[in-house]
This record gives C-alpha cells, sequence and structure tokens, in this order.
C-alpha cells in the first residue's frame, strides 16, 4: 500500500469516527432521520446509483418508473438511517415493554428459543434488508449468542466500525474468506449459532435463480446446515417508519429432498433465494440494490 492511499484511509476513517461521535450525541431517532435526508441528497449522485437502477429495472420490469424511483430515494433514505442508527445499536432494548412499543416488534421468537433449548448450533439467514444489525441484537437478547459473518472492511482503519456496531451481539465476528471459513467450521463444532447475510454476489458460488435469471449464489449455508444437520432459520427486519422496525423469524426450512448433496445444495439455495426475492417484492426500497448480484452481459 503507497503512503498516500495510507493516509488517506487514515483520513477516512478519522472522518468517519468523528461523524460516529456526532451521530451518537444525538438522540436515535433524530441521528437516524439525519442520515436519511444526508443519504437521499447524495445517494443519487454516486456511480453506483447507476448500477441500483439497472438492477431495479431489470428484476422488476414491470414497476412504473415513477415507482422505481421513489423505491430508489428510499433505499438512499434507508442506508443513511442504517449510518444514523449504528452508534445507538448498544442502546437498543428489543424485549423491553417501553422498546417494544416504541422500537421493535419480534415475531417468531419462539423459534430463537428452540435453537438455545436444543443446545445445538443454528443458521440464521437473512439480506441487506432495513437495519439488518437488528436481527442479530433481537437475537443476543433472546440470550442466544450469536456470532456473525461479514464482509471485512477495505481500509483496515475501519475495522472499529464494526466491532462498535455489533458489540451488542457479544459473539465473534468471521471475515469472509479462508481464514474466516476456519472461524465458522470452528464455531458449528462449538455449538455456537451464526449469522449470515446471503444475498451477495459470490463469483466462484453456484447459479441459482435470483428474480427469474441466474445470480452466483454462496452455497455455504446449504453446505453447513446439511454437515452440521443444523436448523436454518429464515430471518427478516423491516422498517416500519423511522427508526422502527419489526423482525420476524420464520419456522426452520425443511431440507429438500435430492438424490446427491450437490443437487440438496443447488435446492437449498433456490429456496433461500426465492425467500429473499419474497421479502424483497414486498418492500422494494428497502433492500441494497447497489450490489452486483448479476452476471455483467447486459439484456436486451
Amino acid at each position: 500500500m503507497t503512503l498516500k492511499r495510507t493516509l488517506f484511509d487514515r483520513l477516512l476513517a478519522g472522518a468517519a469516527a468523528a461523524g460516529w461521535h456526532v451521530l451518537r450525541a444525538l438522540p436515535m431517532d433524530l441521528s437516524s432521520a439525519l442520515g436519511g435526508a444526508v443519504a437521499r441528497r447524495i445517494g443519487p449522485l454516486l456511480p453506483v446509483h447507476r448500477r441500483a437502477a439497472d438492477n431495479l429495472s431489470r428484476a422488476l420490469p414491470e414497476a412504473s418508473p415513477d415507482d422505481r424511483r421513489a423505491w430508489l430515494r428510499e433505499m438512499w433514505d434507508n442506508l443513511g438511517r442504517l449510518a444514523g442508527e449504528h452508534p445507538h445499536l448498544d442502546h437498543l432494548d428489543v424485549y423491553g415493554a417501553a422498546s417494544r412499543a416504541a422500537r421493535v416488534e419480534v415475531i417468531g421468537a419462539e423459534h430463537i428459543d428452540a435453537v438455545r433449548a436444543s443446545g445445538r448450533p443454528g443458521l440464521f439467514f437473512s439480506g441487506h434488508l432495513a437495519n439488518w444489525e437488528v436481527i442479530s441484537i433481537a437475537v443476543a437478547q433472546r440470550g442466544l449468542v450469536l456470532d456473525q459473518v461479514y464482509r471485512a472492511a477495505n481500509n483496515r482503519h475501519m475495522e472499529w466500525l464494526y466491532s462498535r456496531g455489533r458489540a451488542p451481539v457479544g459473539g465473534r465476528l468471521i471475515p469472509k474468506g479462508p481464514k474466516g471459513a476456519r472461524m465458522l467450521l470452528g464455531s458449528l463444532r462449538e455449538g455456537r449459532s451464526v449469522g449470515m447475510l446471503v444475498d451477495q454476489k459470490m463469483n466462484d458460488g453456484i447459479a441459482v435463480p435470483f428474480f427469474g435469471r441466474d445470480a452466483m449464489t454462496a452455497p455455504a449455508l446449504a453446505e453447513l446446515a446439511r454437515k452440521f444437520d443444523c436448523p436454518v432459520i429464515p430471518s427478516r427486519t423491516e422498517r416500519l417508519g423511522g427508526a422502527r422496525f419489526r423482525c420476524t423469524f420464520h419456522p426452520p426450512l425443511t431440507p429438500p429432498a435430492a438424490a446427491d448433496r450437490q443437487a440438496q445444495v443447488a435446492a437449498m439455495m433456490a429456496q433461500v433465494n426465492r425467500i429473499l426475492e419474497a421479502w424483497i417484492r414486498e418492500r422494494p426500497g428497502q433492500w441494497l440494490w447497489v450490489h452486483n448480484r448479476w452476471p455483467k452481459a447486459r439484456e436486451r
């Protein structure tokens, strides 16, 4: 890494730290609203906005241009709000009476309890929807420690943001990559549950339908479920307005019947993608459309 890049990364991390502390000094609702307002202005000016618009038009071609513009605006608002809420996650009391009425509604908590009571690990999967960090907090505050798979920051000086934001969960952070794969296997062997966001592209994954087109999909969720015979819990967060959320934990997936391991893994990941697609179709503005999710070849 060049000296110029190192200095830039340090400056960027310093600016992020200053912004984080400013937002933390504000009430959570105000911090969330401020983050959303800034992102709504800046987001459409960024190069990735075009990718998001292209993805949205191809995934939901039946939607009107006005609807797509509104969903993109909501996407940026949601992403900015997430940034504004990040400094306040350690204050989020999911199951407190006052907090439940004002901040978080939880449906299906019995599925968390069942995993905890079994003494065996569970796999909780979701996507980049609403404030996806709330899922892990809801699981942890139900008494189940959750290790989390995440993508390490390109700027190593920004890693502290991950650790601070996930402090309320208390589990291990497992970076994607060979080292993380070993940690992930170790966690499951120890009986620890794991949370995974499974809606991003993986170049060396398997092709699985997603919004009517094949998308390269990481098969790890299905492979681990098969290897460790552990339940797979679909976990969804919705933004209900401002900094208010609904977390829904669905019953464990039923492993699909298949002739061999490869077919079973492909069938389960197709099932997972169908669930994610259904959630996104219900609230298109709450998904992060900027991912490079599909092959680059343009469809005409």
